[in-house]
Parts: structure tokens; sequence; C-alpha cells
């Protein structure tokens, strides 16, 4: 029967990739590198306005680190949908051969070509980014401090249902099954990486967030292997708790500030960090980060805007994602006190200025002027 060879198929893929994680390169390692190259992306649409507010930004906190050595800031280029039409190609061979002399990236939003834009079907770059870089991990803060609000989320960005979602087999047209994948490594990984954000920013708890109790073997594993490797962090508060309740916990005025740092498989992860930045104001309010071992790639939630292009408003976009992903990316290379710095001026920019997308509002470069004014 066909559908047993699919399922044969699909079991010795996901066998190879265990042993090919098993392989993995080890965390890297900010504090002793000789250079952090921070790679620049400006992307399509209105990723060239706000990513040029950023590196402003950036090159202000960064300017000692800079003038010494310690930390570069070098432009990518080519990573434009007019680039990768011509090449057809997602990320183009020699893109990604600069991206990965990187240690690091901040990347403005790029286009993917819709069904209706007449432009070839070339995958998402985010996608392939995520899967020739191995970020594991899908990072999102979400922060309200007048809420008492300190969240960031950790979720697991290559197993889980997401994994095979597109492999399920229809066994007859009364049946269909999909696949949900835990593995041993990669669980491990993205526990460790929340640990070690939790150690790294002041102790944070952490939460670790499941359907242990229904999903027992993919949950249960997930649940296990978390608290594994919570046995290296002991001075890091531990504890777990089932999807369905996280979901209501958030929006519990009462406990909701007791929780930091949380671990989640990807499913869980994907709908629980929506209902949190809709907390927050809404998906666009936030950075978003995908981190590996060896790579991470910080960039602005929200789309490249083509219609602002079009519309002559570009310069109006609003840099605060990008800005928010900036913060996140000099947190995870070390550099928080920083990171704290550009956190407060980004507030107090928010509270200031108005950023209604159109020219009624500020531009992105008078909203960047307010936050290093705060610098």
């Amino acid at each position: 029967m066909t559908y047993i060879q699919d399922f044969e198929k699909i079991i010795t893929e996901q066998l190879a990739r265990v042993e090919r994680m098993k392989e993995g390169e080890a965390f890297a390692d900010f504090e002793h590198m000789d250079k952090i190259v921070i790679g620049v992306i400006d992307g399509d649409g209105i990723g060239p306005v706000i990513v040029r507010e950023a590196q402003r930004v950036l090159e202000v906190l960064l300017k000692e680190e800079i003038v010494s050595g310690k930390i570069e800031l070098r432009q990518i280029q080519g990573l434009t949908i007019e680039n990768r039409i011509a090449q057809n190609a997602t990320v183009p061979a020699e893109v990604l051969a600069e991206i990965k002399a990187c240690s690091v990236l901040l990347k403005g939003p790029t286009t993917t070509p819709g069904k209706g834009d007449n432009l070839p079907n070339i995958e998402s770059a985010n996608v392939t980014l995520r899967r020739e870089l191995d970020l594991f991990a899908n990072v999102r803060p979400v922060f309200i401090p007048e809420k008492n609000i300190d969240w960031v989320f950790y979720r697991e960005n290559t197993e889980g249902e997401y994994a095979l979602g597109s492999r399920g087999i229809e066994i007859s047209p009364d049946i269909a099954i999909d696949f949900k994948v835990t593995t041993t490594g990669g669980t491990q990984r993205i526990a460790k990486a929340a640990f070690e954000y939790a150690r790294a920013n002041g102790g944070k708890n952490v939460s670790i967030v499941t359907k242990a109790n229904i999903m027992k073997k993919t949950d249960g594993k997930f649940l296990d292997l978390c608290y594994q490797v919570a046995k290296d962090y002991p001075e890091i508060k531990v504890d777990d708790w089932y999807v369905d309740i996280m979901a209501a916990n958030l929006v519990n005025e009462q406990i909701r500030s007791n929780f930091n740092v949380f671990i989640l498989p990807n499913l869980y992860g994907d709908i629980i960090t929506d209902e949190a930045a809709q907390i927050q104001g809404g998906v666009g309010t936030a950075g978003s980060a995908n981190v590996g071992g060896k790579y991470a790639m910080f960039e602005a939630i929200h789309g490249s805007a083509p219609r602002m292009v079009a519309d002559g408003i570009a310069d109006y976009a609003n840099p605060s994602s990008i800005l928010k992903a900036a913060e996140m990316m000099l947190r995870h290379i070390g550099q928080a006190q920083k990171a704290d710095k550009l956190s407060d001026a980004l507030q107090a920019a928010q509270a200031e200025k108005s950023m209604t997308g159109d020219s009624s509002g500020e531009t992105a470069a008078a909203f960047a002027d307010c936050v290093l004014a705060r610098l």
C-alpha cells in the first residue's frame, strides 16, 4: 500500500535528520569572538527605509566596539525581490555565502511573490534562511511596562506539527493522518537557548508549555527533556503549564506578570505568541528572531509594505519593529546594557512620536532622531 511506503520514507528522513543534528555546531561564544560581524540586509519595499534608521542607532550605540574592531556592521547586498527573480533563486548563492560569513543578521522584510503577482513562484527567503542556517528557535519578546509584562517566547522552529505539515497521509476517503515530530536534539537545543537567555538576563523564570497530559509521547518527551536541561541552570526557577491554561494565564492580570521566559513546541508557540503580541498592541509591534547554534537572524515582524512605496509614503514607515529586533540582537551578542538603553529610548520615542504610517504622522528618520536623542 502506498501510504505505508510514504510513512516509511518519512521515518527514514527524520532518522537521518536526527543524526545530522548530533553533528551540529556548538552555540556561538560571542564573549570570546575576535570580531562579531553583524550582517545588515535592507530587504524590499520599506525595508531600506527602516533598516537605515536601525543602522544609524546601532552605529551610535556600538561606536566604541566598531572603532576598536570588536564589532563590524557589514552591508549584505542582493537579497531583493528583483535580484532573486533575475537569478530565479530564493537566496542567490553568492548572497548566502556572504550571509554565512556573518555572526548575526539584522534583516529588513523581504517580499514573497503571491499567486496574483505574475512573478516566479519563489519560496520565502525567510523559510530558506531558516533551513540553510538551521535557525531552530523563533524568539519573540513582548514588553508592556505599564502592565508589568516582560515576556520572551522561545518557540521551537523546525519540529512539531509543522515539520511534516505538507506530508500527511490520506489513508482513504474517510481518514487522513498528519504527523508530529519531537526529537531529543531538537528539544534540547531550544531548551538550552531559553535557559541561556534567562541566565544572561538576570535569572528570569522559565515556563515550559505543552499538552503533555494528552500528547504523552511527543509533548511528554518535550517536557521531560526541558526539565533535564534545567538541571544545568539550578539558579533558574522553572515551572510547566498546559497550553490551554497558559492561553488563559496571559490574559489573567493577577498572575501574568509572574511569567518571564517561555519554551514551547512549534504549533503552541505559533498560537501563543500571536495572542501575546495582540495584548501588546498587535503583531506589528514586536521584533522577532530566528536563532540557531552558529547563526541568528533578527527582523521586523511586518511585511515589506509595497503599497506604501507605490503611494510615495515609504519614508513614513514605523521603524519600531526593526529597532526592537536590534535590541534583541544586542542581547543575543552579550550587549545587554546597550540593549536596555535602546529599549528605554524606544519606549520614550513611542510615547512622544505619532507614527501613523502616512504623511500625517512622523517620518522614520524623525522617529529614529527621537530615539537617538534619548541614548
